[in-house]
């Protein structure tokens, strides 16, 4: 899948979901209490960070899932949504929500001041 199309299904994703906004115009993504929890790679995959729980749920549910890597680096807690996925965005924005769910769980990262 390309980027392009990849994005058209991510912002298809978000739209059903108005607790979310979707930010980044190079590099699209999510955020909520300092972290990033989705993102689109330029290889046009889309990744969502999880807790330990529902990536082993996710894992078991869709056998053969990968770690999700932007940029050639390993994102930690994140998984690849599988391509044949995107198009169900009722699943994957349930998904998306318990992503946010996650992050909202995890104490603030304080800002660096410069």
């Amino acid at each position: 899948m390309t980027f392009e199309e990849c994005l058209k299904q991510y912002d298809a994703i978000i739209d059903t979901l108005p607790e979310i906004d979707r930010l980044g115009k190079t590099m699209p993504y999510t955020s909520s209490n300092t972290y990033m929890y989705s993102l689109v790679n330029k290889a046009g995959e889309m990744g969502i960070r999880m807790s330990k729980e529902d990536q082993a749920e996710f894992s078991a549910t869709y056998p053969g899932t990968e770690v999700y890597k932007s940029y050639g680096a390993v994102m930690k807690d994140y998984v690849l949504i599988p391509e044949d996925l995107l198009s169900n965005t009722e699943l994957v924005g349930s998904y998306l929500r318990k992503g946010l769910t996650y992050v909202n769980s995890l104490k603030p990262n304080p800002r660096k001041k410069k």
